[in-house]
């Protein structure tokens, strides 16, 4: 286990360079004439090959009150990055406001954040035996949170708040894990499913702490995008994830995926690997049913979601859909672990974490080259 932390550790330092630090990591591409004064006065890598999601996040902590209109400019679709604003906020704070040091902490929040998960999932997985061992890989090393610390992105913060959340319902502190939840909005508004783990009222007293918590979900929410509609007025919904008529995302674009698995076989590897095992996370879900479980029923959740994503999102290329469902690859291995029969267990295994083998190219865990 520790020798695995360190791997991870390594890959990480591969990520620094003197002068820039790790802002390799955020996924800078060479600026253009939109890039903002604030960002051009820090010292930033900026890479030809990579342009993603989080230099916008990274760009918005330099201005997380959203006073800066050069900010916006210099980013696609400013009011949805605004409303998923925590994580520029904690990079703000992390940073002392000194935006040198806020970029640093954005690109390194992400890194904080696994090994914070390395010690949470020890709470439902024990790596001190085998199958233990390999369920908290599959959780450490699954291809939606490597490409979140590789990027820089939201989704290894926010299975960080999902894990904080759980932990509070199964503490008998469902009040709690709603606030937790409903903090964790404010970094992706898909995070509110954890909700899902709330008990299951069973008393006129359980109605009303539900009510109580559902209030407390989506509360901040909705107070930030009242500040946000005082900014940019009716434009304050553009840009969300977008979703589809039951099972048609999937359709086309798991369809045109595998399309190209079967025209370039060695195109079509990691995409194959991603589709099945999220295809088995699901199935293992809906059918052992553990309607108890607070995992159980969050896993479920992200299963329904995964059934109504678009096409783009569907889409294993694009690098989101195994971000989007983390908290369903987490919970599949949360559940399995109760699974006694040795051939049951890796038989299911290892057909929903077959995403482990394009997450190995993900962070150069390994020196191919």
């Amino acid at each position: 286990m520790i020798a695995l932390v360190i791997l991870f550790l390594v890959a990480v330092a591969r990520f620094y360079h003197p002068g820039t630090g790790f802002t390799a990591l955020i996924g800078f591409p060479p600026a253009g004439p939109t890039e903002p004064p604030a960002l051009q006065a820090i010292p930033h890598y900026q890479s030809p090959l990579v342009s993603y999601d989080g230099q916008f996040y990274a760009q918005r902590a330099l201005d997380p009150l959203l006073r800066d209109p050069t900010i916006d400019r210099g980013m696609d679709l400013a009011p949805f990055r605004a409303r998923r604003i925590l994580f520029s906020w904690t990079a703000y704070l992390l940073g002392f406001g000194r935006p040198a040091w806020i970029l640093e902490a954005y690109a390194l929040q992400n890194v904080a954040c696994w090994l914070a998960i390395a010690m949470l999932a020890t709470r439902w997985l024990n790596p001190g035996s085998g199958r233990g061992l390999a369920l908290w890989c599959a959780v450490l090393f699954s291809h939606g949170l490597l490409w979140s610390v590789g990027l820089a992105l939201l989704d290894g913060p926010s299975l960080v708040l999902t894990m904080c959340a759980m932990l509070a319902v199964e503490s008998h502190h469902p009040l709690r894990s709603a606030a937790i939840v409903g903090v964790a909005a404010l970094g992706r508004e898909t995070n509110v499913l954890v909700a899902m783990a709330q008990p299951i009222p069973t008393s006129g007293r359980g109605w009303l702490r539900l009510t109580v918590a559902a209030l407390l979900v989506v509360l901040p929410l909705l107070i930030w995008m009242d500040y946000l509609r005082s900014i940019y007025r009716s434009t304050t919904l553009v840009g969300t994830d977008s979703f589809v008529l039951l099972g048609t995302g999937l359709a086309s674009g798991w369809g045109e995926a595998l399309s190209v698995a079967t025209r370039r076989w060695s195109d079509g590897i990691a995409p194959a690997c991603i589709i099945v095992s999220l295809a088995v996370q699901a199935v293992f879900v809906f059918v052992r049913r553990d309607y108890a479980s607070p995992w159980w029923r969050v896993a479920c959740a992200y299963a329904v979601m995964l059934l109504f994503l678009d096409p783009v999102l569907a889409h294993p290329q694009t690098g989101a859909i195994t971000r989007v469902m983390l908290p369903l690859t987490v919970g599949f291995n949360v559940l399995l672990a109760k699974e006694l029969r040795p051939t049951r267990f890796w038989s299911w295994f290892l057909a929903g974490n077959l995403h482990l083998v394009p997450a190995l190219h993900v962070l150069p865990l390994l020196p191919w080259p």
